[in-house]
């Protein structure tokens, strides 16, 4: 795939070489401090998927097919095959919903990306290094991708399904050395791969933290085609009855996804989420929080909570029927309630206990959600919320949240990042596990080796 196959404005072209570029150009300081942090906070994700959760389940069920190689299994022990390795992982680190998002993607990348770049760098035994360099690569084709479909493409696709596909494949590429030859045609395979739709995102059931687990293996099968030297399309992402044409309104936005190319990279801007639900969510728990700092009120102070934010605050968390901890991780009612109730959205509002308790239910009546054009029309590059409480005694504050904290604008700090890793990482590790780590991930110059040794 040169150059000569299409046009010299072909985007799948252009962006399979600024990927094939991170093999080697200089790897400033700021980047790679970016690029660890994406991978602990993959990890503080991860763990908790890693004792409960489909993937615990699928981990048994598929012990038959886990296979030969070097990739470490962190939900059933042992190691196997780089793509049974990825899929385990894709899935357990996107059921908890505390996995980092490409806000203006709309887009959890790291779910998929460094599940796949994880297991094939210990299949391969690659350095510490390549390895951040190929997740650095996958994080720049899909989170720019992302930006080209959106936001139609989310209308019935889950992109994280989807362009995660792409992202895993880019990065199993760069770790089997490939270069941007080899780098497009995984890009092109993992176009007709891709897929997961809404309705398994919005509706009932446990499928969407597969779609974590099916875009790292689909990817990673991709990218080991590509390497092997499968061909696909060149114009797989742009032609008239290429990937954008088939899931979102036209051919993609390419003049926007391709913006800054070589000036800055998507990993620098990532979202880290600071509540253990949807990130659609995020704008209002963090209205109510700044509120209660102003005026402290309680869940019985209340007498009604107006909402208004853009399309998916209503048409994915509206929802007042909760009878899951997944249901609950989707209830704009629901994580309101629990704010008010527990003082934090995070793993303790999603156990049996609580999605029993009748406080939390009890507010869920008086939380009304709707759509601003406004703040509707800001999106996905913003996600705002206006909020109205109404308080028993008759006292009415307003709020317009401009921001969500984990935000590029309003990021977590190293040291608020370690703590959520912390938090999490109780789930399956005991502390001393938890902070050799931490540490192996934020300074360890033999990162994929101590990896190896985490589980």
């Amino acid at each position: 795939m040169t150059r000569d196959d299409t046009t010299m404005d072909n985007p799948l072209l252009t962006l399979a070489a600024a990927a094939a570029d991170w093999r080697t150009r200089p790897l400033e300081p700021d980047v790679e401090h970016h690029a660890r942090r994406a991978v602990l906070d993959w990890f503080a994700a991860l763990l908790p998927g890693c004792v409960e959760g489909p993937a615990v389940a699928l981990a048994a069920a598929l012990v038959s097919e886990r296979g030969t190689g070097r990739a470490v299994n962190y939900v059933g022990g042992g190691t196997g095959s780089a793509r049974h390795a990825a899929l385990l992982h894709g899935i357990a680190s996107h059921t908890a919903e505390f996995d980092d998002i490409y806000r203006d993607g709309g887009y959890h990348p790291g779910s998929p990306t460094i599940s796949a770049a994880l297991a094939v760098a210990q299949d391969v035994g690659a350095s510490g290094e390549d390895f951040l360099r190929a997740v650095i690569g996958g994080y720049e084709v899909g989170c720019r991708i992302a930006l080209a479909l959106q936001p139609s493409h989310y209308r019935n696709w889950h992109i994280t399904a989807t362009v995660g596909t792409i992202g895993a494949a880019v990065s199993t590429a760069l770790l089997k050395g490939g270069d941007a030859t080899v780098v497009g045609h995984a890009i092109a395979i993992a176009t007709s791969f891709a897929g997961g739709h809404q309705e398994n995102l919005q509706g009932s059931g446990q499928t969407k933290p597969l779609h974590g687990g099916h875009a790292a293996d689909a990817g990673v099968l991709a990218g080991l085609a590509a390497a092997a030297g499968v061909t696909g399309s060149p114009g797989s992402l742009h032609a008239p009855h290429g990937y954008a044409a088939a899931t979102s309104d036209g051919t993609g936005d390419w003049d926007l996804a391709l913006q800054g190319l070589g000036e800055w990279t998507p990993i620098t801007r990532m979202t880290f989420k600071n509540h253990g639900c949807c990130g659609h969510i995020f704008p209002t728990l963090d209205g109510i929080r700044a509120l209660r700092a102003e005026t402290p009120f309680g869940p019985e102070d209340v007498a009604r909570i107006e909402v208004l934010g853009y399309g998916p605050t209503r048409s994915i968390c509206d929802r007042t029927e909760v009878e899951t901890a997944r249901d609950a991780r989707f209830s704009l009612q629901y994580c309101v309630g629990a704010l008010l109730v527990l003082g934090g959205v995070r793993l303790s509002a999603f156990t049996p206990e609580a999605l029993a308790r009748p406080d939390i239910r009890a507010v869920m009546p008086r939380v009304a959600v709707g759509v601003d054009p406004d703040i509707a029309a800001a999106y996905p590059g913003r996600r705002m919320a206006r909020l109205r409480v109404t308080l028993r005694g008759g006292q009415v504050l307003d709020r317009f949240q401009e921001t969500r904290k984990g935000d590029p604008d309003d990021p977590l700090s190293d040291e608020e990042l370690s703590a959520k890793f912390t938090e999490l990482a109780a789930t399956a590790l005991d502390p001393a596990e938890a902070r050799a780590l931490r540490r192996a991930i934020l300074s360890g110059p033999t990162l994929v080796g101590a990896l190896k040794r985490a589980d």
